[in-house]
């Protein structure tokens, strides 16, 4: 592509709904990280799906990859998000440690032995895979976004667990010395 307007051709951005899409996506990881840490999660699969569904479509694989690697994808993403959401539980999954409601230890299983981030992977594996089942280069351009929303959510997010749970371990040796 040599200019704007052959980016105009493939991604309709005069559609409301992919801004609204956009906004949404970084709204959970910034809510989680600003409000959790100060102090909800909220859905936006059926607003990406509908700005999808408004954009210019094109074939971005050739066939049968058109189908087989999207289902993939978005098999191994779900697969890294309902694992975590299992390993960690409710509490852990909807930041019960940014409110003083720890594990006993961190998880250190799978999924979380295979990847550091797995829900933060596996939702940015089903932003793609839609993009690519759908056949719309705006939900791969969304998908960067994503990708780029939840890098920059991590820089806050996991040290900000690493520091609450070495703060309790600290806690728990110095009360394991007054014990002695």
């Amino acid at each position: 592509m040599s200019s704007s307007s052959d980016l105009s051709s493939i991604i309709d951005f005069s559609k409301s709904s992919l801004a609204l899409a956009v906004l949404s996506i970084a709204f959970n990881p910034t809510a989680w990280n600003i409000v959790a840490q100060n102090g909800m999660s909220f859905t936006h699969p059926a607003r990406y799906h509908r700005a999808l569904e408004e954009q210019p479509r094109m074939a971005l694989l050739p066939e049968p990859l058109n189908t087989l690697v999207p289902a993939a994808l978005f098999i191994v993403g779900q697969t890294f998000v309902v694992t975590s959401t299992w390993a960690l539980g409710v509490t852990g999954t909807f930041l019960g440690d940014y409110f003083g409601i720890l594990m006993d230890h961190r998880v250190e299983g799978f999924p979380f032995n295979v990847l550091r981030d797995p829900m933060y992977v596996g939702s940015t594996m089903c932003f793609v895979a839609g993009a690519l089942w759908y056949e719309r280069p705006a939900g791969l351009l969304v998908s960067l976004y994503v990708y780029t929303v939840y890098l920059i959510a991590l820089r806050f997010e996991g040290p900000f667990t690493d520091m609450i749970y070495a703060k309790r371990e600290e806690e728990r040796a110095k009360g394991s010395k007054k014990q002695k």
